[in-house]
């Protein structure tokens, strides 16, 4: 039958719930192998899915572990998710800013997928900080701080956690229904009430194209109206990095800035106002306008820092322990002009051929690597400027810089 299930898909037929079903489970228990889920992921990627059939496997992951229910201690619960992108920690400034302004937030995330970090490895690169909480400690963290970035649970969706990790692996990220399947049964099974979902779009994301971008936004509000979730998509820009550094920790202290208001004119900046603005208005039942306010006096007031601090100190962290690679290599300008492409796809190869992400499934990320930009989009530069500097853990060969960094 399991062969007779990826033929099936392979012919580009649509699988039924029970078919799905028993593949997805069997992959679970371990009766189903890792060559015959790679082999059945590589068919959905090549054929689709159709809507029934993504309906079918987010409920499949969504059963396959516990649901939390939050609903007797906390009114509202406000999620969001990211599809991920070339040094995004969106999640990291806007976590702290909307439960610094009073609505609930539990954050559950991933580790990298493809060239795109994850917010766990970020999280991680913060000595002692523990994503790995119990269901009864996120609950408690939520109603004493109101706010929890943590990983999965061990019974949070446990088929996403396995099959998360062989698409990465395996060059099956990229498909629709699978994305949308993963990220909604992970948002429905963390007991959000209302999720803004941060869906990005461009050659560092992956979705790259808005075709595929409208399909998906698609398909994640009609998931959320069967699990009565209300659902908010924001489809953002994705062909250059998002903010100055790619890397774990680099990442982290990016963030900092950002929460702290000391980095403010730039595509990052936006991107985190709107979305916690989002969330803000989603959650109180305002106005944007008026939630962006809300946003803007929590950064000044320095309010969003501190939540930030109580964030990482509940879950174990020490920020003053934040270490990055004494070692660095710099990649200047190659001619006068101006830089007109910092291509994301590149740069996040670059970042993980330095070790800041995986190319193999057991591979170990060093958090102390990656590259600061120190030029942004539409920079005049002269030739030697300074376009960015690598930390390093070992010497590095450059050799598509004109791929990267495109000046005209």
């Amino acid at each position: 039958m399991i062969v007779d299930i990826i033929n099936k898909k392979r012919l580009g037929e649509e699988l039924d719930y029970k078919e799905l079903d028993y593949f997805f489970n069997g992959y679970l228990s371990g009766e189903v192998k890792d060559y015959q889920m790679s082999s059945l992921l590589m068919a959905i990627c090549i054929n689709g899915l159709t809507e029934e059939e993504t309906f079918c496997l987010t409920k499949i992951f969504v059963d396959s572990g516990d649901v939390l229910d939050f609903s007797k201690d906390i009114k509202v619960l406000v999620d969001k998710h990211s599809t991920g992108g070339i040094g995004d920690k969106t999640t990291l400034v806007i976590a702290p800013i909307v439960a610094s302004c009073g609505v609930k937030v539990v954050k559950m995330s991933g580790r990298g997928l493809g060239y795109t970090g994850g917010t766990i490895d970020k999280l991680e690169s913060i000595p002692g900080y523990n994503v790995n909480l119990t269901d009864k400690e996120i609950i408690k963290q939520v109603k004493d701080i109101g706010v929890v970035i943590s990983s999965q649970t061990a019974n949070l969706v446990p088929m996403d956690k396995v099959i998360y990790a062989l698409r990465d692996v395996t060059g099956t990220v990229s498909s629709i229904g699978l994305i949308a399947s993963s990220i909604m049964s992970k948002k429905i099974a963390s007991g959000a009430d209302k999720i803004v979902i941060d869906l990005k779009m461009g050659n560092g994301a992956l979705i790259n194209n808005h075709e595929d971008a409208k399909k998906l936004e698609d398909l994640m509000i009609k998931i959320g109206k069967i699990y009565n979730r209300e659902v908010s998509v924001i489809i953002n820009d994705m062909n250059t990095p998002l903010g100055y550094n790619i890397g774990n920790a680099l990442e982290v202290l990016e963030a900092i800035d950002i929460i702290q208001g000391k980095e403010t004119d730039t595509h990052l900046v936006d991107v985190c106002y709107d979305l916690a603005s989002e969330m803000i208005s989603m959650g109180k039942s305002i106005s944007k306008e008026e939630a962006l306010k809300e946003v803007k006096d929590s950064i000044g007031s320095g309010k969003a820092y501190n939540k930030f601090e109580e964030l990482v100190t509940a879950q174990g962290g020490n920020l003053d322990k934040i270490k990055i690679s004494n070692k660095t290599k710099n990649i200047r300008a190659y001619k006068n002009g101006k830089l007109t492409k910092i291509d994301a796809l590149e740069v996040g190869k670059l970042s993980v051929k330095l070790g800041a992400g995986r190319e193999k499934l057991d591979d170990k990320i060093d958090y102390g690597v990656g590259i600061k930009l120190n030029k942004q989009l539409g920079d005049k530069v002269r030739k030697g400027d300074l376009l960015a500097t690598l930390y390093v853990k070992d010497n590095v060969k450059i050799s598509n810089i004109k791929e990267m960094f495109v000046i005209n």
